[in-house]
């Protein structure tokens, strides 16, 4: 048989394990989803409009895992505008149109508040 014993108390373990359980975590998601649609639709390079006042997010989790997924709906013969944006793409011309990365540094100060927020919450509830 295994013993532990403590001179001391479990209370902040457990208040901080109670705090991660609560789901008080997903509203901190939340915000920062919102944030980054936010932050992307403001950096989306505008022609029309509409690959910048298409991006949405979810929030996804599973055993020991919590993402929030941005997304742009607005698509081109098929092909998602927001990545041919971002990464470039060739012209029917033969031509090549060079990508301009708008998405990490639209997103990098979103994924340091969701961080820090997160610990927040969960350090302090």
């Amino acid at each position: 048989m295994i013993s532990v014993t403590s001179p001391g108390s479990f209370e902040k373990t457990t208040k901080f394990m109670h705090n991660i359980l609560s789901g008080r975590i997903f509203r901190v998601l939340d915000r920062g989803g919102q944030k980054g649609v936010e932050a992307l639709s403001d950096a989306t390079p505008i022609d029309t409009g509409e690959t910048a006042s298409s991006w949405y997010y979810n929030i996804e989790h599973g055993r020991g895992f919590y993402s929030i997924i941005w997304y742009n709906s607005h698509e081109d013969g098929g092909s998602p505008v927001a990545i041919l944006i971002q990464y470039g793409h060739g012209t029917g011309t033969g031509g090549y149109v060079p990508g301009r990365d708008f998405i990490n540094p639209a997103l990098r100060p979103v994924f340091d508040k969701i961080a820090d927020d997160v610990w927040k919450e969960v350090r302090n509830g």
